[in-house]
């Protein structure tokens, strides 16, 4: 017999909300991608919830009541709200070694602040075509692995693993002192993409559609490669950058 208490998700898979559920949930470790906790909200439970989802470097947003009433549907949140990812996320500690033991040459993709969703997916789905080894994301500050990310990727989001950075400058220096090669695309650098070595354990960072790979990151790289433009916009679409990037390198890798 079907039970008549309503259970705590919405509609969309991808949002969880109750405190029980929520804390549950991060407990058994399934993905949660940010934590939104009612301004003004206490109690026992509800700091509890805060407590393990900072301690796994879930992102908690801070908002009003009414806007997670219009996100849980009129549900009994009880102040917490959750997006839970669609796919469960690898871990690059991992990936990177078991690259090497198959006799492949590591490629990996590292996003910095891609936040579209559209151009996420995109960039998957050629990460998947070129045989990326793993996308690397920022924990916050990027775009959700959502049902819209996953049909533009189509379905590459389920057969690439996507490793989520609490600090990608950390993320960097352990994939350098893999023996991976780091890689910036960027209109600042001098040298042109098809003239660097990429046949070679690589990673390649792809910036925000806002203003590229921040100066942090750039300073870390081993080298910055640019793609000449001969029009008079200065730069290309992130996806599309990210694209030609990826199948220079595969074209290196093939001669």
């Amino acid at each position: 017999m079907q039970s008549n208490r309503k259970r705590n998700f919405h509609p969309n898979p991808q949002v969880v909300y109750g405190l029980h559920p929520l804390i549950e949930a991060i407990k058994s470790g399934r993905p949660v991608e940010k934590l939104l906790m009612q301004q003004g909200a206490g109690g026992e439970l509800f700091m509890e919830l805060k407590k393990i989802a900072v301690a796994a470097g879930i992102p908690v947003q801070s908002v009003p009541a009414e806007k997670l009433q219009r996100l849980c549907a009129g549900g009994n949140h009880q102040g917490a709200a959750g997006f839970v990812s669609l796919v469960e996320y690898a871990s690059l500690e991992n990936l990177m070694p078991a690259a090497f033991e198959a006799g492949r040459v590591p490629l990996v993709l590292i996003f910095d602040r891609v936040t579209d969703v559209r151009n996420f997916g995109a960039m998957v789905r050629t990460a998947e075509c070129t045989g990326v080894d793993a996308v690397v994301v920022p924990v916050q500050g990027s775009a959700p692995v959502s049902e819209d990310a996953i049909k533009t990727s189509a379905g590459a989001l389920m057969r690439v693993p996507v490793c989520r950075s609490e600090n990608l400058k950390t993320t960097i220096h352990f994939l350098k002192a893999s023996g991976l090669h780091v890689v910036a695309a960027t209109e600042k650098a001098r040298t042109a993409y098809f003239e660097a070595d990429l046949n070679q354990p690589l990673a390649i960072i792809m910036g925000s559609e806002e203003d590229g790979v921040s100066s942090d990151l750039l300073k870390l790289c081993d080298e910055s490669l640019r793609i000449p433009l001969q029009g008079e916009i200065e730069s290309l679409n992130v996806s599309v950058a990210c694209g030609i990037m990826l199948f220079e390198t595969l074209r290196q890798r093939q001669r």
